[in-house]
C-alpha cells in the first residue's frame, strides 16, 4: 500500500536515519535518503525506484541542497515529512578544539540542516503542508558533559532555530519539531561517526573521563532502542498537533527534569540580583 506521504530524511546511510528509511519503506512510504556516499544507499537499501530515491548529498554546498531538493520533486512532485538526521559528535574540550574542528561540526551539524530548510521551505508553502524534525540531541537541552562543548552547543542550536521555525510557519500548514534523543543503540559513538579532539591537553581529567566512558563504556549499551525512535517519529506525523519538543528515551526524560531543578534552583538562589536591576 502507498501511504502517500514521501520522506525526506538526511544522514540515512547509518544509525537512525537508516533504521527510519528501511521502517518507512517497509510501511509503504516513498523515500528520499541523502548520504555523503550514494553507494552505501544503495547497498544497504536498494537502487532508484518509484518509492524510493538514494541522492549523494553533501549537505554543508547549499547549491548541492538546492539541487538535491529539485530532484526530489522531480521525482515525487511533493515532499511531506524533512528528518534533518544528519551529523556527528565532536569530542574535546573548548580550549582543546581549533577553529577548524569547532567550525566543521557547527557547519555540518547546523548549517547543513539550515541548507535545507531554506531550500526545502518553497516546496513546502507551496504545498500548504509538510512537518520538519530536526533532530537534536539531549545534550541540546542540558549540556553538563565535559568535553562535548561544541557538540551541545551545535545542538543547542537547532533547538533554538526549530522553535523559532515552529513559529514561523504553522501560517503555512507546516508543522516543526525538535527531537532530543538520549542515548540509543546506534553506532553515533563509534569511529566514521564521532571525532576527538586532534591535541589534547593531559590537564583535563574529566573530559578524559568523559571521552573513555562514551568510546568503550556507553558504546554498544545504549539503553535506547532506534527501532522505537523510528515508530515515534512515525506517529508523531499523524498527530493533529505535535509537538515542538519531542524528549526520547528514559534517560532524555530524566534529564529535562534535572536540568529544570538546577535552572529553578538557581533563578531563586539569585533572584535578589536578577530583580535588581530594575528602574
Amino acid at each position: 500500500m502507498n501511504t502517500e506521504k514521501v520522506w525526506l530524511v538526511t544522514g540515512a546511510s547509518r544509525g537512525l536515519g537508516l533504521v527510519l528509511v528501511k521502517k518507512l519503506l517497509k510501511e509503504g512510504y516513498r523515500v528520499i535518503a541523502t548520504s555523503r556516499n550514494n553507494g552505501s544507499l544503495i547497498q544497504e537499501i536498494g537502487d532508484r525506484s518509484e518509492v524510493f530515491l538514494p541522492l549523494e548529498v553533501q549537505l554543508t554546498d547549499d547549491e548541492n541542497v538546492k539541487e538535491a531538493i529539485a530532484k526530489s520533486v522531480a521525482h515525487f512532485e511533493q515532499i511531506d515529512v524533512v528528518v534533518n538526521n544528519a551529523g556527528f559528535g565532536q569530542i574535546g574540550t573548548l580550549e582543546e578544539l581549533t577553529d577548524e574542528e569547532a567550525r566543521s561540526n557547527f557547519e555540518v551539524n547546523v548549517f547543513g540542516c539550515l541548507n535545507v530548510i531554506r531550500n526545502v521551505m518553497p516546496q513546502l508553502r507551496e504545498q500548504g503542508s509538510g512537518h520538519i524534525f530536526n533532530i537534536s540531541s539531549v545534550g541540546g537541552f542540558f549540556a553538563g558533559f565535559p568535553g562535548w562543548g561544541i557538540y551541545c552547543a551545535t545542538k543547542f542550536a537547532v533547538a533554538g532555530f526549530t522553535e523559532s521555525l515552529a513559529e514561523e510557519v504553522k501560517e503555512f500548514g507546516i508543522k516543526a519539531t525538535v527531537v532530543y534523543p538520549g542515548y540509543f543503540r546506534t553506532d553515533f559513538l563509534s569511529q566514521g561517526s564521532i571525532k576527538v579532539a586532534r591535541n589534547t591537553i593531559d590537564a583535563y581529567a574529566a573530559a578524559r573521563q568523559s571521552e573513555q566512558m562514551h568510546l568503550n563504556s556507553i558504546n554498544g549499551n545504549q539503553s535506547n532502542d532506534p527501532e522505537k525512535a523510528a515508530e515515534v517519529l512515525i506517529s508523531v506525523t499523524k498527530e493533529e498537533n505535535p509537538p515542538v519538543h519531542l524528549f526520547l528515551g528514559n534517560d532524555a526524560y530524566d534529564m529535562v527534569y534535572n536540568k529544570i531543578n538546577i535552572i529553578t534552583n538557581e533563578a531563586e538562589r539569585w533572584k535578589s540580583y536578577t530583580l535588581s536591576t530594575a528602574f
